[in-house]
């Protein structure tokens, strides 16, 4: 009777890792960017902004200053309320209420 496949394979994956051999499942094993993230919403701005004023734009001559416009909007607003909730958390909320 001859050897089953996973027999004759076992040494040799057994000398493999095991990330390296295993397809990448974006939802189970995301991507690791801990220490950028933030980073992230330079892009997902810019999304947003591409495709809201491809429906919204009237003349598209004005399309890239209205995208790179909303941008840096996005990128302020969001850098502003990040801003105020620590100022709120941090500062604010403690006045209002010590420790005991």
């Amino acid at each position: 009777m001859p050897t089953p496949l996973p027999e004759l394979c076992a040494p040799l994956l057994a000398a493999v890792p095991a990330a390296v051999n295993l397809p990448w499942r974006p939802f189970i094993d995301p991507i690791d960017v801990h220490r950028a993230w933030y980073l992230l919403i330079v892009p997902l701005a810019l999304g947003i902004s591409i495709v809201y004023k491809a429906v919204r734009v009237g003349d598209m001559r004005q399309y890239p200053r209205q995208v790179a416009v909303m941008t840096v909007q996005i990128i302020g607003a969001m850098a502003l309320l990040g801003l105020a909730s620590y100022l709120l958390i941090e500062h604010i909320v403690p006045a209002i209420f010590p420790a005991r």
